[in-house]
């Protein structure tokens, strides 16, 4: 199991010397590790670069299977932890921005009076990443929209409304309610979501085709670029609310209404390790408090 924890440390942080660092080996104890994995399978796994290390073709047809055993294996070390009591243990969570920025902190410091020694790792991306994350087993559990996804059990946690963010001094921004239509027409800042995205399902099920200009990932840019008037976007008034005190630019509800149900996604709940339902736990009972 060492080896292959080494090898998800170094495509984790895509080097050599990085996951040495991380994981108090020296670089070659790490090449060493490595070397004796590929030679015990016969097959290549990791391919050097002047930027970095990267799996080989054949190292990424192996690595999800790779991650299931660690998840696996992890998950029967909480299972040990769990009949000893929860003291200690990881989770492995995935999450949009909008939710790391204003759920998770308020429930993870609750969380951690608690369960003080448990260790949370949290990783953030879109909706089709955090779908292959927990089917992968990279992840427990993720915020998804269950809407969007298959092949995993959700449980459903809140809704909420998306809005139009413009510039300021915007012809729209004078509208009590932005029609969506007219939002489409405008240069549009579309918020990457992978496959999954509720602004895009709006726009196709109003059979409108909206004027976008670019594509972020990122929902600081977005608000930045509506600010310096390269444009007009749609965003969740979870993270609206957030920043726009931070952001000069006017926020207007839309018609026809956009919204979207957040939801948290796993493979199973029998799966779960005791400290992400402990943690799930915590989070539901915050639910009434959250935006």
């Amino acid at each position: 199991m060492k080896r292959y924890l080494a090898l998800q440390k170094i495509v984790e942080v895509g080097s050599f010397a990085k996951a040495a660092e991380i994981m108090g080996y020296t670089q070659p104890a790490l090449s060493q590790i490595i070397a004796s994995l590929e030679d015990e399978i016969g097959i290549k796994l990791l391919t050097r670069t002047r930027t970095g290390s990267a799996l080989t073709e054949e190292g990424r047809e192996l690595f999800p299977y790779i991650e299931r055993t660690i998840y696996q294996y992890n998950a029967s070390l909480e299972k040990i932890k769990d009949i000893k009591g929860l003291k200690t243990g990881i989770i492995r969570m995935a999450t949009v921005t909008s939710i790391s920025m204003t759920w998770l902190p308020t429930v993870i410091k609750d969380f951690h009076t608690k369960y003080p020694e448990v260790e949370i790792i949290m990783h953030q991306g879109d909706y089709t990443m955090i779908e292959d994350w927990v089917k992968s087993g990279a992840v427990d559990f993720g915020f998804v929209s269950p809407e969007h996804v298959k092949g995993i059990d959700i449980y459903p946690l809140k809704k909420g409304p998306f809005s139009a963010v413009l510039p300021k001094g915007h012809p729209l921004a004078e509208l009590d309610v932005v029609p969506l239509a007219d939002l489409a027409k405008e240069q549009y800042i579309m918020l990457e979501m992978g496959h999954h995205s509720e602004c895009e399902a709006a726009f196709r099920n109003n059979a409108i085709i909206p004027n976008v200009r670019y594509v972020l990932h990122d929902d600081y840019s977005i608000l930045a670029m509506v600010e310096n008037n390269m444009g007009v976007s749609l965003l969740a008034d979870l993270i609206i609310d957030k920043m726009l005190p931070s952001f000069d630019v006017v926020k207007r509800p839309v018609t026809p209404e956009v919204s979207r149900t957040v939801a948290i996604g796993y493979k199973s709940q029998v799966e779960l390790p005791m400290a992400s339902l402990k943690f799930i736990e915590c989070l539901k009972e915050h639910l009434d408090k959250l935006p």
